[in-house]
């Protein structure tokens, strides 16, 4: 049909309509893959009287949760200043009809005729929304849960995880291609070319250091993380430190040593306790409080004489110890903009009562009460937008998702904060990091679930020092079905000959949970703990201590 007698035939509708003052007419046929009893538009009111409803009601499951995100603005008007007064209102349920209502009132300037078509013609752009393949780049936990969110996401069609690891594979949440070199980008670019891949989304940061982005994006490929220039705000924090003074961005103070001796002398003078980073990337284990000098002179000699991180321990950073508690505060930043996430807060030492080494998360929670609002606008104020113009000044525009610690910044999602973000996270992520990877993230807006979320993590017994593999790991669908909102995420699993799940060398799973609050988020997560058969694992007792009555640790849970 076209467009003029498309028009001529909508006339006559809605005159009909608006002077019975109640009508419905059949839009799927003209969407594709609807069909007429799948979507429709059903008005009531009268225009003359100044208010009109319309309804949009459709049983196609695909698009029920598009519903969330119909924009109001749909009913601007060309020529005209100002929007019409507009509120809406959804709900759906699962296998059944899903609607849309919009109230519009006074809507001077616009006659029904109008006002039929943007609703005729507008309704196709929204529902055959952009819909893409993700092909998620990783194996631990923390791309477990981005394929959780990516596969709940109505805009992906498809999730593809390498190489992923056996609990994602057996839990359906993504295909895994196991045999997908991810340190060839060669490889990555023809697999994105013959399955279609639409966006990539890089979970760890070493293959961003490496340069994977930039391969990607050259061969024309959405990719969702940092390019080799900007990923140098994680790959050195000699250069975050640096770009951090020259933008009179809140950091620690530092210096940076290539020699032992220079480096010990420095310490001396400093006193303790004081902290010693690896320059480069050390797996979450490169930074070493020191109580002591001792501590410190030792920390150096592993470091810079003994090669304890390999070349990552190439220089070193002797930086001032900062008192008080450390919480997580990410952002999407698509090169110019940025938005924030929700707050989180994870714990980094082995032990309860933050004891023994770091680690690279052993759990964490989200919302973060000690993040208050002012706290989260001096973030972004202070730190996160000064980073992200600070980047683009010095060529390396940032796309990604950015973490400061106030004393550390990483270039993707932290693990563990991933995992309880995407459990809270309501917004369609995929259309989120295409905004993202276009640019386009001004007047994007996240929606986030109320209730609280918890990730303990369960880890191989001696880690982080020496732990064994292969360990067998039982009980883990029954520990799912402690409460309907536990979800079990899996970082270093394989399968035995037998088919069971055994862990690999350190951190082996993320067992998360929502609840109305913290009290009941942590209390399911340690319930679903505790039914997992590990004998050779090993988890902490008081993840969430920072944040819930003390008397609650009083007994080890798990």
């Amino acid at each position: 049909m076209g467009m003029a007698s498309t028009a001529a035939s909508s006339l006559l509708v809605s005159q009909k309509l608006f002077h019975r003052g109640h009508s419905r007419i059949g839009l799927g046929s003209s969407i594709p893959g609807f069909s007429s009893l799948e979507l429709s538009c059903r008005f009531s009111g009268s225009w003359n009287s100044g208010q009109l409803a319309a309804h949009i009601i459709w049983n196609s499951k695909p698009h029920l949760k598009n519903a969330r995100y119909l924009p109001s603005s749909i009913f601007s008007c060309a020529n005209r200043t100002s929007e019409p007064s507009v509120s809406a209102d959804s709900s759906h349920t699962e296998g059944a009809a899903a609607g849309k209502s919009f109230y519009c009132k006074n809507m001077l300037g616009v006659n029904y005729f109008q006002f039929l078509l943007l609703i005729y013609f507008l309704l196709p752009v929204v529902f055959t929304q952009e819909r893409v393949v993700v092909l998620v780049i990783g194996e631990g936990a923390r791309e477990h849960a981005l394929c959780c969110a990516l596969q709940r996401s109505p805009s992906s069609s498809a999730v593809f995880c390498a190489p992923g690891n056996a609990g994602i594979s057996e839990a359906g949440d993504a295909t895994c291609v196991s045999d997908l070199n991810i340190a060839d980008s060669s490889a990555v670019i023809s697999f994105c070319h013959e399955c279609g891949i639409g966006l990539v989304v890089v979970g760890p940061e070493a293959p961003l250091v490496a340069g994977l982005t930039n391969d990607l994006v050259k061969a024309g490929i959405l990719t969702f993380g940092p390019t080799i220039e900007a990923a140098a705000l994680e790959g050195s924090k000699d250069f975050m430190k640096s770009l951090c003074n020259k933008y009179n961005i809140p950091t620690a103070k530092y210096k940076t040593f290539t020699d032992p001796s220079a480096a010990k002398k420095y310490i001396n003078e400093e006193g303790a306790p004081i902290v010693v980073k690896a320059d480069g990337l050390a797996d979450g284990k490169g930074a070493i409080v020191a109580m002591t000098l001792e501590e410190a002179y030792e920390a150096i000699d592993l470091i810079l004489v003994m090669g304890g991180f390999g070349s990552a321990g190439s220089k070193v950073i002797v930086e001032e110890y900062l008192e008080g508690e450390e919480a997580s505060f990410h952002a999407l930043v698509d090169g110019e903009n940025a938005i924030a996430m929700e707050t989180s807060q994870d714990h980094k030492r082995v032990g309860d009562g933050d004891t023994g080494p770091n680690t690279g998360g052993m759990g964490a929670y989200s919302p973060a009460p000690i993040l208050t609002l002012e706290l989260q606008s001096f973030v972004m104020e202070s730190i996160i937008l000064p980073i992200v113009k600070g980047m683009a000044v010095e060529g390396r525009k940032f796309v990604g998702s950015g973490l400061p610690k106030m004393i550390e910044c990483n270039v993707r999602f932290g693990d563990p904060e991933c995992q309880v973000l995407m459990a809270r996270l309501e917004s369609d992520l995929t259309q989120v990091l295409l905004a993202a990877c276009k640019g386009e993230l001004r007047g994007v807006t996240l929606e986030w679930a109320p209730e609280f979320a918890m990730v303990v993590v369960m880890a191989s017994k001696g880690y982080p020092v020496a732990s064994a593999s292969g360990t067998v790991i039982r009980n883990l669908e029954a520990a799912e079905a402690v409460a309907p909102s536990v979800k079990i995420l899996h970082a270093g699993t394989t399968f035995d000959s037998d088919g069971n799940f055994v862990a690999g060398r350190g951190r082996a799973l993320g067992v998360t949970a929502k609840g109305r609050n913290l009290e009941e988020a942590r209390q399911r997560a340690y319930q679903a703990v505790e039914t997992i058969n590990w004998p050779g694992g090993f988890c902490r007792h008081d993840i969430g201590w920072r944040a819930l009555p003390k008397n609650q640790f009083t007994e080890k849970s798990g």
